[in-house]
């Protein structure tokens, strides 16, 4: 386990629009605000044709290759994330998210691409005094959060 502890700076509140994208336009509020740190919670729908990571391929014992979902139909959102600066201090968004229609859920990762179906509002909670990146981790190869230098 890796962790620093933190204090809570801006709090921001939000409201995107019909037609805005997750993750594209939190970070870009991020970038915008100069914000390098922060816990993000989002309610509010996805339009269908919203896609999700939903998991790994486990046919492919050789790759992490990654299972997208695209949503049918409107659906309700609930999310819950972090956003962390990767080696180039580029904010990148990690929001995963319960969406729902008609009594079916899928769960999964926003990073694939979500669109605001009306509204969705969102609460930033800036966190101060911390050092984590995301940076490449083999074997994944993935961008994971780290602390230090």
């Amino acid at each position: 386990m890796q962790y620093q502890e933190g204090s809570i700076g801006r709090v921001f509140a939000l409201r995107l629009e019909d037609g805005d994208r997750l993750p594209e336009s939190l970070e870009a509020f991020a970038r915008e605000k100069h914000i390098e740190a922060a816990m993000v919670m989002y309610v509010g729908g996805a339009k269908g044709e919203s896609r999700l990571v939903v998991g790994p391929d486990a046919s492919r014992p050789d790759a992490i290759v990654p299972l997208v979902h695209t949503l049918a139909g409107i659906q309700e959102v609930l999310g819950v994330g972090t956003l962390f600066p990767d080696d180039q201090g580029e904010p990148v968004l990690h929001l995963h998210a319960a969406t729902g229609r008609e009594g079916g859920a899928t769960v999964g990762c926003s990073r694939a691409g979500v669109e605001v179906w009306l509204v969705g509002e969102v609460i930033i909670l800036e966190i101060l005094g911390t050092t984590g990146r995301r940076r490449p981790e083999p074997p994944s190869g993935f961008s994971l959060l780290q602390f230090g230098e």
